[in-house]
């Protein structure tokens, strides 16, 4: 590009002395032609756009755009497309290629099936699940017509059903890919489009960049055929299939009393996982109503995920009610599951690693055999968990395409409310099998008289305080994540809360069996702290952990007093070194 700092120095070019502002004589073209072409060109790409859309709701909202000539909100939407990030695509419902729509989800499924064929997959089940988001079933029937005129046998869940539903169907069909329209936790304005292949489970490199390749390779719709019928709509023994599997991850001789709170989110859990506590003999959940219906405007929370400030709130206050042993919520697709105990005289959340430590442990006393696995931001206390019961245990970069592929895997978790309890069913993380099995764990201990913070304490003592936190940023302008990674690799810091650092790492060169990702890990003396821009959602996240040895129970208030204290000033040190 010329101009840049790379570019060659030389003599200004030559300008005639009553040249009017802003021209520049001779072969360059004025800022204003330029200005217009620009325009021209915008408006060109739009309505080439806008040709094609089969949507009649984007067709006229870009219409609207075009014929207002709001050449900053186009510029917006025309200036790339919509990338595969964590499995797929994600983004902001609207018209243009960096919008979630049906002409962005047609060119997806193109790209998809041009992938499968490409690698020996051609006219091989793909099986299609979707959420109750706004146009998630749409997404779903428009990827089931591409695939069917593609050749492949495209198979549809009967409704809106949980994530992890699809992800069973995938490997209980012997699909040669799935696909989950969703957008998980994000905003209601989003939605997405996950992949799966035929193991069951997400798309990792170079499968991402092959499809995304594909992707780029579609010059028009027109050349994609869509038949309007001709692919199967699955019936309920889909959904019957995925219960029976939830029935093995139960000990069949295990105490089944513990009493629920359960909030969906506005989500699609909420039938799955009442079918799933009724068919292992749990006590009927209560519900927080107002939350347990399907809503795409999820119109009780600012987001719908369950570790947002004021997520839970409703759910506490039907705690606050019935007195249950446990509050259960699911996100919107049912893949995550965050819990809630009471400690004291009201109810708080269970960290995700604290939930992922509880279950190792319950698995452990189960005599669980198989290889343990958790992502590199999640609390390292799995690792000694596994250690100690002589079982193998493996450290992922985050996300369960990765958990979901360690050899031989038994449990796998990730600190942002992910648990994988039946790899063999489920290859990702499942908010329903999840819950059923901290709800036993849950009965056991309150038959001995104890609660899950009893064993968070035991595993606390035989163990180490494993205490962890986050410091996350959510930010408009996606360039302050990109500077504050840079000044951290510019300038790492030697010391954090006054813990020396022993190791830097710049993940992104890739660190022993880790394949290389944007991250940064500091490893300090008692302490452990990773940065990484998240793969979802506009966030810098920062995951802190310290580890305090305790003797006795009796030293775990100070324990905690001392990690809390550690935790705060990591927080504080890390904003200042990465200027955030």
């Amino acid at each position: 590009m010329r101009g840049g700092p790379d570019a060659p120095h030389g003599p200004d070019p030559p300008t005639h002395p009553r040249a009017p502002a802003g021209t520049v004589q001779g072969t360059r073209t004025t800022t204003r032609e330029a200005d217009g072409n620009v325009h021209d060109d915008l408006m060109a790409r739009a309505k080439a756009w806008l040709a094609e859309d089969p949507d009649p709701d984007t067709r006229a909202e870009l219409a609207r755009l075009i014929d207002a000539e709001d050449t900053e909100e186009l510029a917006a939407r025309f200036s790339g497309t919509l990338r595969f990030g964590t499995a797929g695509l994600r983004g902001e419902l609207g018209a243009g290629p960096m919008r979630m729509n049906r002409s962005v989800v047609i060119r997806a499924a193109a790209g998809l099936a041009a992938y499968l064929t490409r690698n020996g997959h051609a006219g091989g089940p793909v099986v299609i699940g979707y959420d109750a988001r706004h146009k998630s079933e749409e997404f779903a029937r428009d990827t089931a017509a591409v695939m069917t005129g593609a050749g492949f046998r495209a198979a549809v869940l009967p409704r809106p059903l949980p994530t992890p539903v699809l992800a069973f169907a995938v490997r209980h069909l012997g699909a040669v890919a799935g696909v989950a329209v969703t957008a998980s936790h994000n905003p209601p304005r989003d939605n997405g489009y996950k992949v799966y292949l035929g193991d069951g489970s997400q798309i990792v490199p170079p499968a991402d960049t092959g499809i995304a390749a594909e992707i780029d390779a579609i010059t028009s719709l027109s050349g994609i055929p869509r038949p309007d019928s001709g692919w199967e709509v699955l019936g309920e023994e889909i959904l019957e299939a995925y219960l029976a599997r939830t029935d093995a991850v139960l000990d069949p001789g295990s105490p089944r009393t513990a009493r629920t709170v359960y909030t969906a989110m506005h989500g699609v859990g909420k039938d799955t996982f009442l079918a799933a506590f009724a068919r292992a003999g749990f006590p009927a959940p209560d519900l927080v109503l107002e939350q347990a219906d399907p809503d795409p405007d999820f119109p009780t929370v600012a987001f719908p995920n369950p570790e947002e400030p004021g997520a839970m709130d409703l759910a506490f206050a039907k705690a606050r009610e019935t007195e249950p042993d446990l509050v259960i919520a699911n996100d919107p697709d049912a893949d995550r599951c965050a819990v809630a105990v009471k400690d004291g005289a009201d109810w708080r959340m269970l960290r995700g690693d604290e939930v992922g430590a509880l279950l190792g442990a319950h698995l452990v006393s189960r005599g669980a055999t198989g290889t343990f696995a958790a992502s590199i931001v999640s609390s390292s206390l799995l690792g000694r968990i596994a250690g100690k019961a002589g079982l193998p245990y493996e450290e992922t970069l985050t996300g369960f395409k990765w958990i979901a592929r360690v050899e031989g895997l038994r449990y796998g978790y990730e600190e942002a409310l992910g648990y994988c309890v039946d790899p063999g069913g489920v290859r990702d993380k499942d908010g329903i099998t999840a819950a059923l099995l901290i709800t036993e764990l849950a009965s056991r201990l309150k038959q001995e008289g104890r609660t899950l913070l009893d064993l968070l304490d035991d595993l606390a003592v035989e163990h180490g305080l494993h205490a962890t936190d986050q410091l996350s940023v959510r930010v408009q302008d996606l360039s302050l994540i990109a500077d504050a990674m840079r000044r951290l690799r510019e300038q790492p810091p030697t010391a954090l809360a006054g813990l020396p650092v022993l190791r830097f790492e710049d993940l992104s060169r890739g660190v022993g069996t880790l394949p290389p990702t944007d991250g940064l890990r500091c490893t300090l003396d008692g302490a452990r702290v990773i940065v990484r821009p998240s793969g979802t959602e506009p966030k810098l996240k920062c995951y802190l952990e310290v580890v305090i040895p305790v003797a006795t129970r009796a030293g775990l208030p100070s324990a905690r007093a001392r990690a809390t204290a550690l935790l705060e000033s990591l927080k504080r040190d890390l904003s200042a070194a990465a200027g955030i």
